[in-house]
C-alpha cells in the first residue's frame, strides 16, 4: 500500500476505469459483476468473469488490490446468482468481498473462512453494537460506515470496537439510509436493494418543453431546468418539487461529498480507508479524483499541508459538502 495510514479505495465500473484507478495511485479498486448482485447494476457497467479476472491480475501485478462488491440482498428462493458471485470472486483471487446480506455473509464465512469479508454500507451499520454483531457472527474485518456519522462518532465507534473503518471521501451523496431506500422501487418497480438499480436508465426521459429541459423518472417529473441551467440525473430523492407554491429540493440538493481538507481529523479518528464513490462514472472522473486524493493522502501521512485540488467540475451539481462529518446542528 502506498500509504501506511489511509488506504485509498477507488471505483471501477468498467475494465478501463479499473486500470485508470490503479495507474492513478489507488491502493484498491472495487468492482462488481455484471448482474443484480451489486448495487450499481446499470447497462454498460461492471465486469464479466474474464474481465474481472484480468482486472485482478492487473492490480496484483502492480501491488494493488481488488475488492468485489456483492452488496445487494438476494430475493427469496433466488440465491444462486449471489452464491455464484461469492464463489467466483473467491476463486479469482479477490482480496475482499463487500457484503450486506446476513445470509450471504454466513454463506461466505462458512464456505470460505479465509476470505476477507467487509460489511457494505448497504447494511446500514452505524453503531458499535450493530458492528460488533457482524464482526462476531461473520468474522467481518472492516465496516463501510454510512454517510450519517460525525468524525467524533466515528472515533467513538473505534474506541468501543476494534475493527477497520472505511468512510466515503468523495462523490455523490445518498440522503436515504443505505440499503433501505424504496423510492426508486415505488417509481420504477425495480429495487436498489435487490435489483441493484437506483433510477434505472430504462425509466429516464428528458423532454424539451417551453424552453425548459424536463427530466422524468417513469411517470414522475423530477425536475425542470431553465436554459443554461445544469441538468442532473433524475433521482427521486434529489428531485425539485413544488410544495406550498414554491419549487425546491425537498430532500437534498444535488451536491458531492468532498473531505479532502479533513484527512488529518479522519486519520486521528482511526479511519483505515477512504472510499471514492462513482462506479457509474467514466475514466476521466476516476483518474482525476484518484490522483488528487493520492497526493492529499500522501501529504497528510507525511504531516505536510494538503493542497486541496478543485474538483467542482466532477461534483454533482458543481458543488461540494463535508456532509455529516462536521455537522453541528444535532
Amino acid at each position: 500500500m502506498k500509504s501506511s495510514t489511509l488506504e485509498l479505495v477507488c471505483p471501477a465500473g468498467t475494465p478501463v476505469a479499473l486500470r485508470a484507478a490503479i495507474d492513478a495511485g489507488a491502493d484498491v479498486a472495487y468492482a462488481g459483476f455484471r448482474d443484480e448482485t451489486n448495487a450499481r447494476n446499470f447497462p454498460g457497467l461492471n465486469f464479466t468473469r474474464p474481465e474481472l479476472q484480468e482486472g485482478i491480475n492487473y492490480a496484483h501485478a502492480r501491488g494493488a488490490k481488488v475488492y468485489v462488491a456483492i452488496n445487494t440482498f438476494p430475493a427469496a428462493g433466488h440465491l444462486t446468482p449471489w452464491h455464484r458471485a461469492v464463489d467466483d470472486a473467491t476463486t479469482m483471487g479477490a482480496d475482499a468481498l463487500i457484503l450486506a446480506d446476513i445470509g450471504l455473509l454466513d454463506y461466505a464465512a462458512q464456505r470460505y473462512p479465509a476470505m476477507r469479508r467487509h460489511l457494505s454500507v448497504q447494511a446500514s451499520a452505524s453503531n458499535a453494537p450493530a458492528i460488533r454483531f457482524f464482526r462476531d457472527a461473520f468474522g467481518v474485518k472492516r465496516v463501510v460506515l454510512p454517510r450519517v456519522l460525525t468524525i467524533a462518532e466515528i472515533a467513538a465507534i473505534r474506541e468501543q470496537i476494534p475493527i477497520e473503518t472505511e468512510v466515503f471521501a468523495f462523490g455523490g451523496m445518498c440522503v436515504m439510509a443505505e440499503g433501505r431506500c424504496a423510492l426508486s422501487s415505488y417509481a420504477t418497480g425495480r429495487s436498489p436493494n435487490i435489483d441493484g438499480v437506483c433510477s434505472p436508465a430504462s425509466h429516464v426521459r428528458y423532454e424539451h418543453r417551453d424552453d425548459q429541459l424536463i427530466s422524468r423518472l417513469g411517470r414522475f417529473t423530477i425536475n425542470r431546468f431553465e436554459e443554461g441551467e445544469r441538468a442532473g440525473y433524475p433521482t427521486l430523492c434529489k428531485g425539485r418539487f413544488s410544495a406550498r407554491d414554491r419549487a425546491s429540493y425537498l430532500f437534498e440538493e444535488p451536491v458531492s461529498l468532498n473531505v479532502m481538507g479533513m484527512l488529518p481529523q479522519l486519520m486521528a479518528a482511526g479511519v483505515r480507508a477512504l472510499k471514492i464513490e462513482g462506479r457509474q462514472r467514466g475514466r476521466d472522473y476516476v483518474a482525476r479524483t484518484v490522483s488528487a486524493f493520492r497526493r492529499a493522502i500522501d501529504a497528510a501521512a507525511q504531516g505536510r499541508p494538503i493542497a486541496e485540488t478543485i474538483l467542482d467540475g466532477l461534483s454533482e451539481g458543481g458543488r461540494n459538502t463535508t456532509g455529516a462529518y462536521d455537522r453541528s446542528w444535532r
